[in-house]
């Protein structure tokens, strides 16, 4: 076999400095959360490995989750796909088509046994031929492609939990990957769509450590879904003091008070959005005045309305209906509040006017 060259060797070919590669890991390392020094470590793994395959297999999906890929802004899209991986194929992102582009498949299939990664985005059917690619199944081509695969990242909630797809009556009998696949490293990052950060933070590190980050409870990487979004939310201190909007055009929604009882899931929805936001950091849903649906969360589109109320306990898993009833008397409480400094107000008034 020929020589392979390096992901170092592929950055220099194309004039990217020592420099600009180290503020890259120095980045990644602080968006992933990993200890002071690692950034050394991390150019020193990165410059010698080599580019990992990776086959990017869509289902039942939106391509949402391809499109918030495109919009990553660290590292770019462009650095990604170019020089860190060898994306060898990917239905909306590839020039091939056809036979052309299932041939692409195989071969990626077939010179990286044991060592590409597979990207899976949307849900599998399980109602036969629902769904199908090159007259195959979704099933039986995702059984086939991770038969070899080192890894497998769920891009978005659909290839995590099942997403809308999987929402009652669950017409295609819809399943999430890890339903299917169970002798694989598998790490989620749902969101409808996932944050692009995320996606490009583990692909990353994967590059960087060789193996997927620490995860949570939900297969999700902790250093994305560590935190629920109300603890990071700039309106929390709104919360605290019990000013809540009641309705989306009243005076608390004009001054930015909390969304809570016009149904944000923030409570108990884990996600980066509160801090890493969107859009290149330039907002996320709660700062454009639309409370949280909790769209990381499995089952999220059936546990009760978009603007219902997390106090009612139908949003979230067990582990997480103590944190309903908490916000539940917490809204009581900021109430009482409330209620003590308008009767104050009232005292001040009428001594005022005697």
């Amino acid at each position: 076999m020929g020589y392979e060259p390096t992901l170092g060797d592929v950055l220099r070919s194309q004039g990217v400095s020592r420099r600009a590669f180290l503020q890259f890991c120095s980045a990644t390392a602080s968006l992933m959360a990993l200890p002071a020094g690692t950034t050394s470590a991390m150019a020193e793994a990165l410059a010698a490995a080599r580019r990992p395959s990776v086959i990017w297999l869509s289902f039942q999906e939106c391509t949402g989750c391809t499109e918030a890929l495109t919009r990553s802004h660290a590292p770019t899209i462009e650095n990604l796909l170019f020089n860190f991986i060898s994306l060898d194929y990917h239905h909306t992102l590839q020039a091939a088509a056809g036979d052309a582009a299932e041939r692409a498949l195989e071969e990626a299939q077939h010179a990286n046994k044991g060592k590409y990664l597979v990207l899976v985005d949307g849900s599998i059917p399980l109602l036969e031929y629902c769904s199908t690619v090159a007259g195959h199944s979704n099933k039986e081509t995702l059984e086939h492609v991770c038969a070899d695969a080192a890894a497998v990242i769920n891009i978005g909630t659909c290839s995590a939990y099942g997403g809308i797809p999987v929402a009652k009556p669950n017409p295609t009998k819809a399943v999430a990957t890890g339903d299917i696949i169970k002798d694989k490293p598998i790490i989620n990052v749902p969101g409808c769509p996932p944050m692009p950060l995320a996606i490009t933070g583990v692909i990353a590190q994967y590059l960087t450590m060789g193996k997927l980050p620490e995860v949570d409870h939900l297969g999700r990487p902790v250093a994305f879904f560590g935190e629920n979004i109300h603890d990071r939310c700039y309106r929390r201190p709104f919360y605290d003091r019990g000013q809540f909007a009641e309705t989306f055009d009243d005076e608390g929604a004009r001054k930015g008070w909390c969304l809570y009882k016009l149904g944000c899931k923030a409570p108990v929805a884990y996600n980066a959005c509160a801090h890493v936001k969107w859009n290149n950091g330039v907002s996320f849903p709660i700062q454009s005045g639309h409370g949280c649906i909790g769209c990381s969360e499995p089952g999220f589109w059936d546990m009760g309305g978009v603007y219902e109320s997390v106090a009612t306990g139908k949003f979230g898993d067990g582990a997480k209906l103590g944190v309903a009833a908490v916000a539940g008397a917490a809204l009581g409480a900021g109430a009482a509040v409330l209620a003590r400094r308008k009767k104050t107000q009232l005292h001040e008034e009428d001594a005022a006017e005697s």
